[in-house]
């Protein structure tokens, strides 16, 4: 897969965790979809970056055989996200929602509270890192979204034309078109000029 260097980058924009994991592809609908997790150390900056390890968590333990396993869940989360959103209702495969329901049965990471050096309360984890527990984690995101009919009322898929990216509309009168107004949109907009441009030249 491409990596274009602003496409490259990471994104936790769909409003749920997720997404944000099924958003780590870009471009799915193009000749050349970008890879956003290639390494273990993209996928280290994601888990700190979605947020779903506490900040300062040692994450050494995160290697390809942890990469293969988030490949393998996103791929996942992608076609069971795709066939509820896009397709019809309950056209996700049962063997599908099966393999999801089996990832959300491992327990989910163990945090704790405890106050920070200037008062403030934060979130810390318990022990090492588990590849098992955090991918339980994204999974029981992915059976509240789905099962939560406001929630899964507000998924959009993105308009952008090589894009499949879902995301949660939850803009004033449900009108968000794009995954992202700055990437998508921008392209929509300078195709339009583009349009625009040749048929004024052809007329």
């Amino acid at each position: 897969m491409a990596a274009a260097t602003a496409s490259y980058d990471l994104r936790f924009d769909s409003g749920r965790l997720c997404l944000d994991l099924v958003a780590t592809v870009g471009g799915r609908l193009s000749e050349e979809p970008v890879e956003r997790l290639d390494t273990p150390e993209r996928l280290r900056a994601w888990l700190a970056g979605s947020g779903l390890v506490p900040g300062g968590t040692g994450l050494e333990t995160v290697d390809t055989g942890w990469l293969g396993r988030f490949h393998a869940a996103r791929a996942l989360l992608h076609r069971v996200v795709h066939a509820e959103v896009v397709a019809d209702a309950g056209a996700a495969a049962d063997p599908d929602l099966e393999r999801l329901n089996g990832l959300a049965s491992t327990a989910p990471p163990v945090v704790r509270v405890v106050r920070a050096p200037d008062g403030t309360l934060v979130r810390t984890g318990v022990g090492t890192p588990d590849c098992g527990a955090l991918l339980a984690r994204i999974a029981r995101d992915a059976v509240d979204l789905l099962t939560d009919p406001v929630a899964r009322g507000q998924l959009r898929q993105c308009e952008g034309e090589t894009c499949s990216l879902v995301y949660l509309d939850t803009s004033r009168g449900r009108r968000r078109r794009w995954c992202s107004s700055e990437v998508c949109g921008n392209r929509e907009r300078v195709a339009r000029h583009r349009r625009r441009a040749v048929a004024s030249q052809a007329s």
